[in-house]
C-alpha cells in the first residue's frame, strides 16, 4: 500500500494543519471564544450560549477535544471542558514564527 498523502509533510506541518482544521468552523472559534471567557463549562452551558443543538455542540466538541484544543474532565455525570493551554501555544508559536518571517521580507512581493 502506498504513503498517505500526509506522509509526504512534516510530523510539526501535519500537527499545525489538525489543529487549523479544527478552528476552521465558526462554531468552534465561538466555543473556544466561550471557554476563554467562562474557564470551564459542562456542554449544556454552551448550549445554552450558542444556535446549535446539543448534539450539534457535542461533535464539536469533540473535533476540538481530538485536535488538542481544548480538555474534558468528568464530574458526576457531566464533562467539565476547558481550554488546553498546550494546543494553543502551539499555534501561538507557529503564527508567531510565520509572521516573523514575513515581516522580515516585507515588500519583497510583486
Amino acid at each position: 500500500m502506498g504513503a498517505t498523502k500526509t506522509d509526504h509533510f512534516t510530523e510539526r506541518q501535519n500537527e499545525i494543519a489538525i489543529l487549523a482544521k479544527a478552528i476552521g468552523h465558526p462554531a468552534r472559534v465561538a466555543i473556544l471564544d466561550y471557554l476563554a471567557k467562562v474557564n470551564t463549562c459542562i456542554c449544556g452551558d454552551i448550549v445554552n450560549e450558542l444556535p446549535l443543538a446539543q448534539p450539534t455542540v457535542s461533535q464539536h466538541l469533540k473535533e476540538l477535544k481530538n485536535a488538542g484544543l481544548i480538555k474534558g474532565n468528568v464530574e458526576g455525570n457531566a464533562i467539565c471542558y476547558c481550554i488546553n493551554e498546550d494546543g494553543l501555544e502551539k499555534l501561538q508559536m507557529y503564527f508567531g514564527e510565520l509572521f516573523s518571517l514575513i515581516s522580515d521580507k516585507k515588500n519583497q512581493c510583486c
